[in-house]
């Protein structure tokens, strides 16, 4: 007989957040005398990022956010953009300030991120944001390991107790979704390149997070049987197919509970964006989630 895993289908759950989303600006909107907004700043052609950016907007403007987008040349200046920024930071009708990224070379990212006011940065990236989850208190968090919580949650897989195995170190994936998954009480190992036998490490996993971002690496020797996948990783094979990090197809014999891509945490990560900014948006009108 095969085994079947439970299949984590962000998409369908995104779409629930997104009614649940909906529901909640028509109950908040009249009582703060506006609706949540997000300014959405794109700088340049770059089809990917455009592709994102109008994947954001769709999705505000579902759940009835105010999200004015800002799309700029090529040639915008870093300068230019701080000034867009600080203009944003001032706007009691923005709540939250998403610079799509990446940006063209010239301009400095850095300074530009450190700009974000930390109570408008609904990307979770600004230091004092991640500092906050350091410490285990309340902030603003990366939309894609919020949003991979989040799943875990709404499938019914337990995490306190469990041993998860996060592949990958970056600010925007793999550290703040290692200080999620300690913050409630999993066990967490981080590997990364210079891991020694990442294989073995990973079949420790209950939970393995794949976010490496190398199309297809992980194998079925990497994953312990009845374990959780999540496939964080996205990228265009040379068929025009999207793959993830996981060789999905080897992966589900062994998994219990897995994500596929696409379609599982892509969608998670723009729900999470909202709900970041629903968050940002209670903080500065001083009302309570319904």
């Amino acid at each position: 007989m095969a085994h079947t895993p439970m299949i984590l289908d962000g998409k369908a759950l995104a779409a629930t957040l997104h009614d649940e989303q909906a529901k909640k600006v028509q109950a908040l909107a009249p009582r703060a005398g506006r609706p949540p907004g997000l300014a959405v700043i794109l700088v340049g052609e770059d089809p990917a990022s455009r592709t994102y950016v109008a994947n954001k907007r769709n999705a505000c403007r579902k759940v009835g956010f105010h999200a004015p987008e800002y799309n700029l040349k090529d040639s915008t200046t870093t300068q230019d953009l701080l000034s867009l920024i600080d203009t944003l930071n001032a706007d009691p009708a923005i709540d939250g300030i998403l610079v799509q990224l990446p940006l063209p070379a010239h301009v400095r990212k850095e300074e530009i991120l450190l700009r974000i006011a930390p109570d408008k940065d609904v990307d979770g990236f600004h230091p004092a944001n991640l500092g906050r989850l350091v410490a285990g208190e309340p902030g603003l968090v990366a939309c894609t390991p919020r949003g991979i919580i989040t799943l875990l949650d709404r499938a019914g897989i337990p995490i306190s107790g469990k041993h998860a195995v996060v592949i990958g170190r970056s600010v925007i994936v793999g550290r703040p979704m290692s200080l999620l998954l300690l913050n409630r009480d999993a066990t967490v190992t981080i590997c990364h390149s210079k891991t020694p036998d990442l294989p073995a490490a990973a079949r420790q996993a209950d939970i393995l997070v794949a976010a490496l971002g190398r199309p297809e690496m992980i194998g079925r020797d990497y994953i312990k049987p009845g374990a959780t996948v999540i496939d964080v990783g996205i990228s265009r094979g040379a068929d025009g197919k999207l793959k993830g990090d996981v060789r999905f197809d080897e992966a589900r014999e062994v998994a219990g509970a897995i994500t596929p891509v696409p379609g599982g945490v892509g969608p998670m990560t723009i729900a999470t964006l909202l709900d970041n900014t629903l968050d940002a948006y209670l903080h500065h009108t001083g009302l309570s989630s319904p």
